[in-house]
């Protein structure tokens, strides 16, 4: 299976889907309102959902998003191949105007997440992996942006840096005693040890681009939080695994929480 063509057109989704969300943040009101889990989801969310929908709908793939109808684990777990979205990660961070958010596109396969694309709208951040091909990271994409381009432009990840100091990424907004406790026996195995606090999906980048030796997530998330960066993280010469350090994250479970997991 040829994978470039279909990250090509979520490349141009995400972009799409970012201008939709900016339109927004450049805007007074978000229309923030509160989903039954006390979650907020603002028009961005609903706005970059619609857009991703359309420009996705020619792959014919099935679409599992944050914002979408999800189907029950009967009528889904026969999907082979199919898109996995958070059309807006992080939208605490953007109700806080932090410019910490991201778009997230995940192409599964079976309970696999073998390509992905992550976008920050506000920096322009794009990162884009295919998990037997690589990953890459480019600043400023065009409209016309593809992943040969990306490949040629790009900076290929990890990048080629060696920070003195062990860094922990962790969420900005949903740390918890679990993670400090984890810290802190990560901070006895390690001389010099710096913790950056971050949100959304961004966590993930680091560890892949190599800003960030280890993202440990010992709260609740869901598969579309992780998947796109799980690819690009692999893509990367990294992975998510459970807290054994071994098992990988799956995907398109009956119970779409993610467990506990570490990213390194």
């Amino acid at each position: 299976m040829n994978v470039i063509p279909l990250i090509d057109l979520a490349i141009h989704a995400a972009l799409k889907a970012g201008e939709k969300i900016m339109d927004v943040y450049s805007s007074i009101d978000f229309d923030i309102q509160y989903k039954a889990d006390h979650t907020p989801v603002t028009i961005a969310d609903q706005n970059a959902h619609d857009e991703i929908l359309n420009i996705l709908e020619p792959t014919h793939l099935p679409v599992l998003s944050e914002e979408g109808v999800h189907l029950s684990y009967q009528e889904r777990k026969g999907w082979e191949l199919f898109w996995l979205v958070d059309p807006l990660d992080g939208t605490k961070e953007f109700i806080k105007r932090n410019d910490e958010f991201t778009v997230n596109i995940a192409l599964i396969q079976k309970n696999s997440s073998i390509a992905g694309v992550i976008y920050a709208p506000v920096t322009r951040e794009l990162y884009v992996g295919i998990t037997d091909i690589g990953a890459w990271k480019f600043t400023n994409p065009s409209d016309g942006c593809t992943f040969q381009s990306i490949q040629l432009l790009g900076e290929r990840l990890p990048l080629n840096i060696k920070p003195k100091d062990y860094i922990i990424a962790v969420s900005r907004s949903h740390m918890n005693a679990e993670t400090d406790h984890y810290i802190q026996t990560l901070r006895e195995k390690h001389n010099s040890v710096k913790v950056i606090r971050i949100g959304s999906s961004l966590k993930i980048c680091r560890v892949a681009e190599g800003t960030a030796a280890i993202y440990p997530k010992l709260g609740l998330t869901m598969e579309w939080d992780t998947a796109a960066g799980h690819a690009i993280a692999k893509a990367a010469g990294k992975n998510i695994f459970l807290t054994d350090l071994k098992t990988e994250l799956t995907y398109n479970k009956e119970d779409l929480y993610n467990p506990p997991f570490i990213v390194m």
